[in-house]
């Protein structure tokens, strides 16, 4: 794969040389334009580079619907090409204002979704919603005022056509959210209800051995920490239940909400393990060679429940606080 790289590389730089010195009927001809296009679709980002270093204005490159570079890279949904527009400063405004045959502009691209777009990459529908989003407001920031509101011939803006192309995605996020939040609630409900009735049955008697009585603390302690996150997790998915689903929603909102009620849950869980554990601990404290595989098999089923479900609030800390998709720090 390297060896195949570096020769790519090489016929790469040939082929610019060859382009540089060609003129532009050469260029149509050997379908220099078209292939520059298909580039930018497929997000093949050294390939665009390399023919912008050759020749600045294949920036202005259309393919047959009029649609530039930049206008295929938001269409598809491809972050690197489009992010070369932060080095292009004084012709930003120029590339972004753009029009398509059917008057769309890269806002109403950002809109759209096409079989090609890629938004499948990203898991769950929520998440491919907030993405969708990002893309969106992170266009919106870059583009004209005049733009946000301009309309295309089937006389709709920007907003109305993402409303329009993404009301079934949206629906199937909110309904996404709604069964984890409940399929939750159940378990954070039985986590609680057993955490409150243990406070009250601490195990063991009146030994005044030491570990005896560090363990009750231990009991202690984590029956209480286990209590207060299970319902706050439990709090914290009835809100995900009684939202009212905008579109914004799916921007930060519920996926802060989601973060929160997992890790919390998830806390929970690692609590009332400890819990049991201390509480096997105080009964067979002269038996431990019972007590800590007892332990073992207990915590195998959980640790595995979490293992599967932990990708999940991994991908959503990263999709709504991580660095993001976009190189603003791209600079000539």
């Amino acid at each position: 794969m390297k060896r195949i790289h570096v020769q790519y590389n090489e016929l790469l730089s040939q082929m610019c040389k060859v382009i540089s010195k060609s003129k532009t009927q050469q260029r149509k001809d050997g379908q220099v334009y078209t292939a520059i296009c298909r580039a930018a679709k497929n997000g093949n980002f050294e390939f665009i580079s390399k023919m912008l270093e050759t020749d600045r204005r294949f920036l202005w490159t259309e393919n047959r619907n009029g649609r530039n570079i930049f206008m295929l890279a938001v269409l598809h949904r491809q972050e690197k090409i489009f992010s070369i527009l932060y080095r292009l400063d004084t012709m930003m405004d120029s590339l972004t204002c753009l029009l398509d045959d059917d008057e769309n502009n890269m806002l109403h691209l950002a809109g759209m979704i096409e079989d090609s777009t890629r938004i499948n990459q990203v898991p769950g529908a929520a998440l491919q919603m907030q993405r969708e989003l990002q893309w969106f407001k992170e266009v919106e920031r870059i583009v004209h005022p005049k733009v946000k509101e301009s309309t295309n011939l089937d006389g709709l803006t920007p907003r109305q056509l993402f409303t329009k192309n993404h009301e079934n995605m949206m629906k199937k996020g909110e309904e996404w959210m709604k069964n984890t939040a409940r399929s939750c609630t159940v378990v954070g409900g039985l986590i609680v209800t057993i955490m409150f009735a243990a406070i009250f049955t601490i195990p063991g008697d009146k030994n005044k051995n030491k570990n005896i009585g560090l363990a009750k603390s231990v009991f202690i302690i984590f029956d209480a920490l286990s209590f207060f996150l299970s319902s706050t997790s439990i709090l914290t998915f009835l809100g995900i239940l009684t939202s009212r689903y905008s579109e914004n929603d799916f921007l930060e909102y519920l996926p802060r909400q989601m973060i929160i009620g997992l890790f919390t849950f998830f806390c929970s869980i690692a609590t009332m393990m400890i819990t049991f554990s201390s509480a096997l601990l105080i009964l067979l404290h002269e038996q431990l060679h019972i007590a800590i595989p007892l332990i073992c098999l207990f915590c195998i089923p959980l640790t595995f429940f979490v293992w599967i479900q932990f990708p999940i609030l991994k991908d959503m800390i990263i999709s709504t606080y991580g660095p993001g998709i976009f190189d603003r720090k791209m600079r000539c």
